[in-house]
């Protein structure tokens, strides 16, 4: 078998590389703002209307509840163009603000609707599989990335700026 050329590998690794930090850091916004962002909105599930719909959803059957995952996505797909068009003019801070902000909405919506479907959904076995799947390799590479150098030292300065922020009672 022939390698490829120099130009190839090193394009084939740079992409590899890139593959990982851009799956590495959908894990870590999956670890960090995943389960805030998902209790955030249980505590608005438990308003008497919102009950009724979280209710309704957690009764959906396995294809309707992976529908359910379509509709946050179509509903902030003009909020997303307006604010891709609002960049186009110039108004660069609103665009990357409004983006910064579905993202969150979005992932908010996403995960409390599969915290409520999740039973529903592993009855599917395609989507069983690959969930399990899903859970090991992000397993590994949090382990991978709480080993790392970057992590360990951002997680001294967390523990120093809380002690720092109980002894000065700004709470």
């Amino acid at each position: 078998m022939t390698r490829a050329p120099p130009p190839l590998r090193w394009l084939l690794a740079g992409l590899r590389t890139l593959a990982v930090w851009l799956l590495a850091l959908l894990v870590l916004f999956e670890e960090w703002g995943w389960e805030p962002l998902q209790r955030l909105l249980a505590r608005l599930g438990r308003w008497p209307g919102l009950r009724w719909v979280e209710g309704r959803v957690r009764a959906l059957p396995p294809w309707a509840a992976l529908a359910a995952f379509g509709v946050p996505t179509l509903l902030l797909l003009p909020i997303k163009l307006l604010a891709l068009w609002a960049i186009g003019n110039g108004q660069v801070l609103l665009g990357a603000a409004v983006v910064i902000a579905a993202k969150i909405v979005g992932t908010a919506v996403v995960a409390r609707l599969f915290t409520l479907t999740q039973p529903a959904l592993m009855r599917l076995a395609w989507f069983a599989i690959f969930y399990v799947r899903w859970i090991a390799l992000k397993t590994a590479l949090l382990a991978r990335a709480r080993a790392s150098w970057p992590w360990r030292a951002a997680r001294v300065l967390r523990r120093r700026a809380r002690r720092w922020w109980r002894r000065t009672g700004l709470r």
